[in-house]
């Protein structure tokens, strides 16, 4: 079986947009190594928007090492995008998803020893809530932004969590990885 990790960056405060954190190079690389390990990304609309920034950085580099090798990392892996609206996408490592998420999540999942990257606030809160996610990987950078898209504001059932394992970078960002508990029904 595969193992389907949901990771994500966020502030202290809980909220998700990659312009409120400022990731260094230890953090770049910590990423890098990830997607090295990776055998596909789940992404919806927004998100692959976002990530394809990566796309004009592998087209014209910057010279800074880590991003551009991330670049490369990034650029490599492919990517399963979700999207109501988009009818195609132009990245040569993306696909535009045909089946639903839990389907496409479950077809990946079966195949033997599959890391699979859950990389949408969207997709990790519709898979904690379908029980489909393995772990939870949460960046919390050390910054309040004050506002904005917080990564649970749509999850309204109580989702138990055991913490497996911690790492704490020098820019004092911490990720917390987590396994979502099996819900246990009463009988």
């Amino acid at each position: 079986m595969g193992k389907i990790i949901g990771g994500i960056n966020m502030t202290l405060d809980g909220v998700c947009d990659h312009t409120k954190v400022d990731p260094d190079e230890e953090v770049h690389q910590h990423y890098e190594d990830l997607l090295r390990k990776t055998d596909a990304i789940l992404y919806g609309r927004i998100t692959y928007q976002l990530m394809e920034f990566w796309k004009s950085i592998l087209e014209n580099p910057t010279g800074n090492k880590a991003l551009d090798e991330f670049a490369a990392a990034m650029d490599a892996v492919p990517k399963i995008v979700f999207s109501r609206t988009l009818h195609d996408v132009d990245w040569k490592s993306a696909t535009l998803a045909k089946k639903s998420l839990s389907e496409e999540t479950l077809a990946l999942a079966q195949q033997p020893d599959k890391h699979i990257l859950v990389g949408s606030r969207s997709l990790i809160i519709e898979l904690l809530k379908l029980g489909l996610l393995d772990e939870l990987q949460l960046m919390v950078h050390p910054v309040i932004a004050g506002e904005g898209l917080t990564l649970f504001e749509n999850m309204h059932d109580r989702v138990p969590l055991k913490l497996i394992k911690t790492k704490t970078f020098n820019s004092g960002a911490v990720i917390l990885y987590y396994e979502p508990l099996k819900q246990q029904v009463d009988q």
